[in-house]
């Protein structure tokens, strides 16, 4: 019987199960596969409650888009300025101005709630 997930044990039997139930060829509409896809339901609300995932930094963001996108640190003197900005930016020493902002925003698609998350 599928009960809420209050506890780290009852997370760790929910898991053991999924992982079980993805092993097996269900068939859709089956009584496994809805038990799997309520039980993956369950998973995400107790991972969501107990261990919430935080924001990126904007470098977390601007790196991830560079890895994305196959771009260097170098690339990035177009969208930052000089290169020695560059290096500023990526070690921390300097923030991202509004108009550096706006041009990630603009020209690599980084969401702007992501470049302003600090």
């Amino acid at each position: 019987m599928l009960k809420p997930i209050k506890n780290n044990e009852q997370y760790q039997d929910a898991l053991e199960r999924i992982y079980n139930l993805m092993q097996e060829d269900l068939k859709e509409g089956s009584r496994e596969s809805d038990e799997l896809e309520v039980l993956s339901i369950l998973v995400e609300k107790y991972e969501d409650d107990n261990s919430p995932i935080a924001p990126p930094t904007p470098i977390e963001a601007i790196k991830f888009k560079m890895e994305q996108s196959g771009l260097k640190e170098k690339d990035m003197v177009q969208y930052l300025g000089y290169r020695s900005r560059v290096s500023e930016i990526f070690s921390g020493k300097r923030k991202l101005s509004l108009k550096m902002i706006k041009t990630l925003h603009r020209q690599l698609g980084i969401p702007a709630g992501s470049l302003l998350n600090d």
